[in-house]
């Protein structure tokens, strides 16, 4: 193959996944909603029409805008090609939280009830549970937690933080912590539910990021 159509081709290509990871479903739905010439896009994203300094900045703001990570040079020239088309990283989701008795945790010892997308900062600690219940509100009912600091015993910095609680009856719950004026007890808060009053927390680790399932 001609080094230039080669080139066209691999342009064209880097396109269409940056355009992919921005959330337009076709080549039309990104011409149509930033205003580019549809003729013109499809020319570039079917390797067909060379992409030029400016056209390529000109996709990759946009990308960026709508959540895309590329840059320009992404799309001339390939350096992140791997990038562009690697799997989400992910992390296991590990159990449930609530704030009643029927919750239900599963620790490592049992597996992973499968896996859900890695936030942002995750690293190789990091774990998700499911919110089960309106502890919360039910706003958040089925929304994934996200922690992994777990510290044992609680330790100050935790106080008066969003945090995932492990008690002494297997019971896992999100809940905000206070201290208790009896030394080693806590106070467990939520917005929707009764105060659970000093009650022994046996590990604590402060909530990461929350996001909807």
């Amino acid at each position: 193959m001609d080094r230039e159509v080669e080139i066209r081709k691999r342009q064209g290509e880097r396109l269409r996944a940056a355009r992919i990871a921005a959330g337009y479903r076709s080549a039309r739905d990104a011409a149509l909603s930033n205003g580019w010439p549809e003729s013109s896009y499809r020319a570039h994203e079917g390797g067909t029409r060379t992409i030029g300094q400016d056209d390529a900045d000109r996709y990759a703001r946009r990308f960026v805008a709508a959540g895309a990570r590329v840059s320009a040079r992404d799309i001339l020239f390939g350096d992140l090609d791997d990038a562009l088309t690697a799997p989400a990283a992910t992390v296991p989701l590990v159990g449930y939280v609530g704030a009643g008795a029927e919750t239900y945790f599963f620790n490592g010892d049992q597996g992973e009830l499968g896996r859900v997308e890695a936030p942002d900062g995750a690293g190789p600690s990091t774990v998700a549970v499911e919110i089960r219940g309106d502890s919360l509100g039910a706003f958040f009912n089925n929304w994934l937690v996200f922690y992994d600091d777990v510290r044992r015993p609680i330790t100050p910095d935790l106080i008066g933080r969003l945090c995932i609680v492990g008690l002494p009856d297997d019971r896992v719950l999100i809940k905000k912590v206070q201290r208790s004026r009896t030394r080693g007890l806590f106070h467990l808060l939520s917005q929707f539910e009764p105060p659970i009053l000093d009650v022994p927390v046996e590990w604590a680790a402060k909530v990461k990021s929350m996001v909807p399932k």
